[in-house]
């Protein structure tokens, strides 16, 4: 498997950064994963712009340009022939001095990876509520940050009881996403899903959704919800750039209703991955 790191594309037992790196020390950088289909990055645009605004916002400067980026994908995707894959982006503010300040750390990070595409489990996810919470109206949440240690808890507390993805809730106790998903439900024939400031981060995905939406006249809206509200829901689906759309099958060991919504969203999601990327 080759790699790209900082402009060059090298095998993955030499794809090594320093033990000084900022990403490492502090998870102080950004990463991206998406769909590769055909050889073509799905959604690339929408991608690239979460982390520009990312990067701005941690005033880490991009060491190449987007056609640039584009280009090294594409030869990564090509070099190790994996047309249909995952292909995470992952930048660093690179080594510094020590401590907390960002000052001296001038040469960012940048890598990309591929990774071979999950297969899905042929049945509905059971969803399991968390007891860490997502701090509301978190700045850094509209971001992939490298520092994710409440999604790593979440899933380490709920993976137990066999759960294939975690829904978390934030600080004034509504549930507002899950650990690598974001979280929709159903609601008198409303397609819902919880509003920015409630500390979510703005999925690709999830964005694609209430474009689907628009085409097949569905009513989509964001609004709040609490558990107990969520397990009455006519529906439940997450969304994520691996997977796609994902009904639930249960939440928190009970059994939910199944949406014919949810599967028309999910056809019509691959119908427009296979579009763009043909």
């Amino acid at each position: 498997m080759l790699i790209f790191l900082n402009g060059e594309f090298v095998p993955e037992e030499r794809a090594v950064i320093s033990v000084f790196d900022r990403g490492f020390l502090y998870g102080d950088g950004l990463f991206e994963s998406m769909l590769v289909g055909n050889g073509k990055l799905f959604r690339w645009p929408q991608h690239l712009e979460r982390l520009q605004r990312g990067a701005d916002f941690l005033k880490i400067k991009l060491p190449f340009t987007a056609d640039a980026l584009r280009g090294f994908a594409g030869e990564l995707i090509a070099k190790n022939k994996m047309p249909d894959a995952l292909l995470r982006l992952t930048l660093s503010r690179g080594v510094g001095s020590r401590g907390y300040s960002p000052k001296g750390a001038e040469r960012p990070t940048l890598v990309m990876s591929l990774h071979p595409l999950a297969s899905h489990p042929g049945r509905g996810w059971r969803l399991r509520t968390s007891s860490f919470r997502l701090p509301a109206g978190e700045p850094l949440a509209q971001f992939k940050t490298c520092n994710k240690l409440p999604q790593v808890l979440a899933r380490a507390e709920t993976e137990p009881d066999g759960a294939d993805e975690t829904l978390l809730l934030n600080t004034e106790g509504f549930v507002v996403e899950a650990s690598s998903s974001n979280l929709f439900w159903i609601d008198r024939a409303t397609v819902c899903t919880a509003p920015l400031v409630g500390g979510i981060l703005p999925g690709v995905t999830r964005a694609t959704v209430f474009e689907i939406c628009q085409v097949l006249n569905l009513a989509a809206r964001e609004t709040q919800i609490r558990q107990k509200e969520l397990q009455q829901a006519e529906g439940i689906f997450v969304s994520l750039s691996s997977f796609g759309i994902v009904e639930a099958e249960s939440l928190d060991g009970q059994a939910v209703k199944k949406s014919p919504l949810t599967e028309r969203i999910r056809t019509a999601y691959e119908k427009l991955v296979a579009l763009e990327t043909k």
